[in-house]
């Protein structure tokens, strides 16, 4: 039975990373006029009240979103991101923080088309009434996202963007992405593929990550560390982004923006940041 509620955790420094690079990929998506395909395959609620029990009981949002919400220094990069942000609560007050479900359906297109799946019951109840008026081009579905990629790839446009967002609380999500992703490419070559992940004191966490840097193709893999690593049984001291096809603007983006990113959300002085991609051939740009 999955019990992972993304509530106790919207707006922490791993959403502002997923979400960052979400956006900037989809700004990318929207540079050709050809329509493109978002499968969100562990979609959420897509909505997310901080000032909810579950959000006040982490408070992780304050040293996350709480931090960037006021700044008036933000790197180009982060812009679209924030202003988003704000549409989604109305220019007022941070009361509320979108997920990418919503964020996504905010910088698409009408003639694109968005794909949600969720399996956990609460959370997609929310989900589709978030998105009970979003028409044909939105379909909201409480069905296991890995599956769904075999069945919605490749899109008839031969153009999409996979997010793909697993909580990790159940094992078997490490190969499950893994096998997702080799299966996802041999079906959708082309494809822009973004996989989260999360910086646990676990083996199953540290070694995923080598292993979707051995996959085919151009990758790009960013890091964010807001503090030193973690022991075992004290959370997460950071995350990453991995994207298989990365769009080409995405490298120097995230180079713009990240030390500042990392200075702003730093809890203490082991935070730091990291770029590896293949056309480097895996070498980093770190600090």
């Amino acid at each position: 039975m999955l019990s992972y509620r993304h509530a106790f955790h919207a707006g922490n420094h791993a959403d502002i990373l997923k979400h960052l690079v979400l956006t900037l990929c989809l700004q990318h998506m929207n540079g050709k006029e050809k329509p493109y395909l978002v499968l969100d395959t562990h979609a959420g609620a897509g909505m997310y009240t901080i000032d909810s029990e579950q959000a006040k009981k982490t408070g992780e949002y304050i040293d996350g979103i709480g931090r960037l919400w006021n700044r008036v220094d933000l790197p180009a990069p982060m812009k679209p991101y924030m202003e988003a942000l704000q549409a989604a609560n109305a220019g007022l007050k941070l009361r509320r923080y979108p997920g990418s479900p919503w964020l996504a359906n905010h910088f698409m297109r009408n003639g694109d088309s968005l794909r949600l799946c969720e399996l956990h019951s609460t959370d997609f109840a929310l989900l589709r009434r978030e998105f009970n008026e979003g028409g044909r081009r939105i379909k909201v579905e409480q069905q296991d996202g890995f599956e769904m990629m075999k069945a919605v790839l490749p899109p008839p446009s031969r153009r999409g963007l996979v997010l793909i967002d697993p909580s990790y609380e159940i094992k078997s999500d490490y190969p499950r992405v893994l096998a997702a992703l080799k299966d996802g490419t041999k079906r959708f070559a082309t494809g822009t593929f973004l996989v989260w992940l999360p910086f646990l004191p676990s083996i199953d966490a540290r070694a995923l990550p080598e292993k979707l840097r051995k996959l085919p193709g151009d990758w790009l893999q960013v890091s964010l560390h807001v503090r030193g690593p973690a022991t075992k049984g004290h959370g997460m001291s950071g995350s990453a982004m991995f994207v298989l096809n990365p769009p080409w603007t995405l490298n120097q983006a995230l180079r713009d923006t990240l030390p500042w990113l990392t200075e702003v959300l730093a809890m203490d002085t082991n935070a730091n940041w990291e770029v590896l991609n293949s056309t480097a051939g895996g070498t980093p740009s770190s600090a």
